[in-house]
């Protein structure tokens, strides 16, 4: 070991500081400090044996020979170090090399050494390459001068490159060419960790593997690039490392914090403080900032935790003297403000005894968090002349703009800071400001702004086209989203995870699911499929597109999951109606694991909880959110009301309701509105409509879709028409969705009149405009009216869906038009690329029922490409009913089917008897009864009803509770009367067989729709009468309905029979049939019970 005076040791020592292709910041300060306390300078250089000390000699350029270090070298050169060792200008970095030409030294190799340091110093890396070629010998200190300038200069892959070349000369490099190395591959990103990881297997094989030096930047490297399983490698290094020091332990630390592993970060820090109390060496400031930035980094996961874990480290600090520390300080600055806590933040900000850029832009950071956009900007405004601003200021500021209460004024104030940046040439100085411009542009919704900066920046990294795929993602520009992603792949750019989240994001938006699949594999060959982000991201693809079993597979591939995962996984469960149990034990599990409940997790468990119609998950999930105090959250609230509406519990409906006087919003209205028409409770729903109209609350076009949508189906045409009054006041009469409405509405309530005429009015129309306007057509017997709509649909661009043929194919059935119908099923798929549905085949075999082609009928059942369901045979069922029993065999075949199908639903059995009675085969009818009794199989009830002034009046057969009775039976007589005399003939064939023919007559005559005309016909109104009934009408009270309109003698209008919803009328009805809307091919599947 060498003792040599001191003044040239603190030299020698500032010049290794200066230099770092010579030493790390951290060992020259090591001999700085040995140096003041008169030890041998090199006494910590024994462990670097092999190549530390051929940091001075230049006689052998390679091998791992050990000479002691020639002092008197650098004194005999001082007169240029000391000269140009802190040199900063090009101008003084071209005169040291003139000087060392001039005395003829420009193969000294320690002094082309020097010069190439301070060549990179200057960033001209042109001349240090240069110089490096010229060098006729080089060591070890020039190639790692070179690595390190690279790596300086963020130029990482000229940095890698040129360690491949250093290793492909034969050089075994020291510890510096492997540690700038490794940080360079570390400024990759996920990018660099292919190339870390061959350095790594490269060192494995020399005797730096194990030098704690190598290893803590290995630690660093792998935590930045890896992932995940970067994690578990620079876990793995760290576990190896024998003689471990505060370097090693904050390396570690960091990378955990990195990840937001708060619980691990802090399970090493107490390992560090045991292995301090044996080896001396206590927490840095380093360690504190990593803690701090763990807690910040988990505190989507431990909220309330992490506020406790802050103040703990707060006095831990301030006990430990740290407080003042600049880095600490701005740490914890960053911390509070990104908990919420900005009072204590700016608290340690204003007692910081010096602030600097990274306090200000920590505060501003976390104000911005917290979408305190102006507050961040008058922040950066009292402090841009107090500290000096760098481009990370700027990158903060911007931020801070699109988090303004008013996008607009952000977009405004952004344009004025991208003005000065141009105009200082500030924005050319880092990426980072153009990647946050293309941001807040984004954000602010000037995506247009954002495309003209984006093209004309002179370089693009991946995050640059990162944030523009998701600004285009943001802005519901999908499509082009996409076509970003390829070009930045034909680029040559590597994707990261956060440019596969917004591109997966975009597949879903469009449901794109062949695009979301090459992404998929895209992440699987660049290593990011299992990334927690990217994992999610493919569930909601999955779950957005119905991929069930896909959903199921990457969930179950995951290394581990966060709470979205889980949240994302019970969501696509809870949507799909065939796993939603599945969705029920998707959330059981996540509570076993631990997971804490958001209020995510609860909308969709109350969804899977409604599709279920389940009550008691329902209550369950309720106490669950009292338990978790979030039940003064809307959004909750919302899905509550929501859930209960369609398990039937309006009364808690009613109380969460009332309970959210002033955080009702129209969601919460429309949940109400929905709840009651789904419980048929529409005169409750139009009661809330009124509310909503007295408290000033603005209709959306989804109240009024949702109300008109009730009206149609219970047929209440003066609701409805209510209802279209508010919708002209609201100026939403030719909104797409609401017209849609109306027509459906219109046509459902037999006006297919007013709803041909708002059809035509409508300035806008859409595919279920169309829809709406051919169905209704179809429903009401007008066949050729639909298909002409159909022809006109085409003409005008539009086109078809499944549901437009479903009305296209109804309408042939209707008419009678088969030969149309088989060319407008083979249309489908060559014209328009449809797959035929279940209920496109139904159509066709109603068809060719109704046609009398039951050869063809069965014939086109067995060689249909899809299983025949319950429509379809209980559709050949029906028809065969038709038939005056001449199909029961057929009729036999379906009814076995079905009964295998559905072995309990009433409507099969009655089906089948309508078959045998249609043939007077009353012993088979007397056998589908006895089969109907033994499986208990109930129907449903047949009534109907009327509202009057005086409300609602219903009525089953033979039903004599209604206080007029009296009144309404004279009244049945005496229309029998004058309906015999105009030659009216009982069809006794839909009364029960096993009665005499006198009963069955007067079984015919007490029908619930007959009582229902007798009760209106004994009233006096000048408004139309409406009635409905909640199943078909038979074809004797059909029948009948004719006479008695004949005997009446009421205009078209004064009475109008309704079924349920479903009304028809073929074109050839005389005139004075108008009024009765009736099927007269489709007979009451319940007529023999009534």
């Amino acid at each position: 070991m060498f003792n040599v005076a001191s003044s040239t040791n603190r030299r020698f020592c500032k010049y290794l500081t200066s230099n770092p292709g010579f030493c790390s910041l951290t060992e020259a300060s090591v001999l700085h400090s040995n140096s003041r306390s008169q030890r041998p300078i090199f006494a910590t250089f024994d462990r670097y044996k092999t190549t530390q000390d051929k940091i001075l000699t230049h006689n052998e350029p390679t091998g791992f020979c050990s000479p002691k270090p020639d002092i008197s070298l650098y004194e005999k050169y001082d007169f240029f170090i000391e000269k140009y060792r802190f040199s900063c200008s090009t101008f003084d970095s071209e005169q040291f090399h003139l000087e060392i030409i001039k005395k003829g030294l420009v193969n000294h190799l320690f002094l082309c050494n020097t010069l190439i340091n301070v060549y990179v110093r200057n960033a001209d890396l042109v001349s240090a390459n240069k110089v490096f070629d010229e060098m006729p010998d080089k060591n070890l200190v020039t190639w790692a001068c070179l690595i390190s300038g690279y790596t300086q200069n963020e130029m990482p892959y000229d940095a890698c490159a040129t360690f491949g070349r250093m290793v492909s000369s034969g050089f075994i490099p020291n510890h510096y060419a492997i540690g700038s190395s490794l940080r360079a591959c570390q400024s990759l990103g996920v990018d660099g960790l292919r190339h870390g990881m061959q350095i790594h297997g490269f060192i494995s094989k020399t005797p730096h593997a194990f030098d704690v030096v190598v290893c803590n930047v290995l630690i660093s490297m792998y935590g930045s690039c890896g992932g995940s399983d970067g994690t578990n490698y620079a876990r793995q290094v760290f576990d190896r490392i024998d003689n471990k020091n505060s370097i090693s332990w904050n390396s570690i630390i960091s990378v955990y914090s990195q990840r937001g592993d708060a619980g691990s970060a802090f399970g090493l820090f107490s390992s560090m403080q045991k292995e301090g109390m044996r080896f001396s060496f206590k927490p840095t400031e380093y360690t504190f900032g990593s803690l701090i930035a763990a807690v910040s980094a988990a505190m989507s996961s431990c909220f309330d935790n992490g506020q406790l874990l802050l103040e703990q480290m707060l006095a831990k600090i301030e006990k430990s003297g740290f407080l003042e520390d600049l880095y600490v300080g701005s740490a914890l600055v960053s911390g509070f403000a990104k908990f919420g806590l900005f009072d204590t933040a700016n608290k340690i900000f204003q007692h910081m005894g010096a602030r600097n850029a990274v306090s200000m832009n920590g505060l501003i950071v976390g104000l911005v968090k917290l979408k305190r956009g102006e507050e961040a900007v008058e922040v950066f405004m009292k402090m841009r002349n107090l500290v000096k601003i760098n481009s990370d200021s700027f990158v903060a500021l911007l931020s801070a703009f699109a988090e303004f209460s008013c996008l607009e004024d952000g977009k405004r104030r952004g344009k004025e800071v991208h003005g000065y940046l141009m105009r200082t040439s500030i924005i050319d100085s880092k990426i980072t400001i153009g990647n946050s411009l293309i941001n807040v542009y984004a954000k602010c919704g000037a995506i247009e702004d954002a495309c003209s900066f984006f093209k004309l920046m002179s370089f693009k990294d991946s995050v640059s086209w990162s944030s523009m795929i998701s600004g285009l993602d943001q802005n519901d520009r999908f499509e082009d989203a996409l076509l970003s992603f390829c070009a930045m792949k034909r680029t040559g750019l590597m994707p990261s995870n956060f440019t596969l989240i917004s591109a997966l994001s975009s597949c879903g938006s469009l449901g794109w699911i062949w695009m979301g699949e090459q992404i998929h594999c895209e992440g699987i060959k660049l290593g990011l499929d299992l990334d927690v982000s990217v994992s999610n991201s493919l569930l909601a693809v999955y779950a957005d597109t119905v991929c069930i079993t896909e959903c199921r597979k990457v969930f179950s591939l995951m290394p581990e999951h966060d709470q979205v995962s889980w949240n994302t996984i019970v969501g696509a469960f809870s949507d799909s109606e065939s796993s939603i149990i599945e969705a029920v034990e998707y959330f059981k599990e996540m509570m076993q694991v631990g997971w804490i409940l958001n209020s995510i997790t609860f909308i969709n468990i109350l969804a899977a909880a409604a599709s279920l119609s389940h009550f008691g998950l329902a209550h369950q999930v309720h106490a669950l959110v009292l338990k978790y105090r979030l039940m003064d959250d809307s959004a909750i609230e919302n899905a509550l009301l929501s859930c209960y509406g369609k398990v039937g519990a309006m009364n808690d409906c009613e109380n969460i309701f009332s309970r959210m006087w002033e955080r009702r919003d129209d969601v919460s209205w429309n949940s109400m509105i929905s709840g009651y028409i789904h419980n048929e409770l529409l005169s409750k729903a139009m009661e809330i409509v009124w509310l909503m109209l007295h408290n000033g609350q603005r209709l959306d076009r989804f109240t009024f879709a949702t109300v008109l949508s009730a009206c149609a189906s219970v047929a209440t045409l003066e609701r409805g028409m209510e209802v279209h009054a508010c919708a002209i006041r609201a100026c939403l009469e030719y909104d797409v969705v609401i017209g849609s409405a109306l027509v459906d509405m219109y046509a459902k309530c037999g006006r297919i009149d007013y709803a041909s005429r708002f059809f035509m009015l409508m300035p806008v129309r859409n595919v279920y405009s169309w829809n709406t306007m051919i169905s209704g057509y179809a429903r009401h017997g007008r066949g050729n009216k639909a298909l002409e709509l159909f022809s006109q649909m085409k003409l005008e661009g539009q086109a078809p869906d499944n549901v437009t043929f479903v009305g296209v194919l109804s309408a042939c059935s209707h008419v009678g038009l088969v030969d149309q119908a088989f060319d407008h099923l083979e249309s489908m798929t060559k014209m328009y690329g449809l797959t035929p549905r279940i209920e496109h085949f139904s159509c066709v075999v109603d068809l060719l029922g109704r046609a009398g082609e039951f050869g063809k009928m069965e014939d086109f059942v067995d060689r249909m490409p899809i299983s025949p369901n319950v429509l379809i045979w209980r559709t050949v069922l029906g028809a065969c009913g038709r038939a005056n029993g001449r199909m029961a065999d057929l009729g036999r075949r379906a009814a076995q089917m079905l009964l295998e199908l559905e072995p309990q639903n009433a409507v099969n059995y009655v089906l089948l008897a309508n078959m045998y009675a249609s043939g007077e085969k009353w012993e088979d009818v007397a056998e589908a009864r006895c089969a109907m009794k033994e499986a208990a199989a109930k129907k449903e009830a047949g009534c109907s009803w009327v509202t009057m002034k005086d409300g609602i009046h219903v009525f089953i057969a033979g039903d004599k509770s209604h206080p007029d009775t009296e009144a309404i039976y004279s009244k049945l007589e005496e229309l029998h009367r004058k309906m015999k005399d105009a030659g009216y003939m009982p069809q006794i064939r839909y009364a029960l067989y096993d009665l005499e023919l006198e009963n069955k007559e007067e079984l015919l005559s007490y029908h619930s729709e007959r009582l229902a005309v007798a009760f209106v016909l004994i009233r006096t109104t000048e408004l139309p009468i409406r009635i409905m009934k909640n199943l078909r009408v038979c074809g004797d009270c059909h029948s009948a309905f004719k006479y008695i309109s004949e005997i009446v003698v009421l205009t078209v209008q004064a009475l109008l029979l309704r079924h349920h919803g479903i009304s028809s009328v073929t074109e050839d009805m005389s005139p004075i049939l108008w009024p009765f809307y009736w099927r007269l091919e489709q007979i009451s599947s319940t007529s023999l019970f009534n």
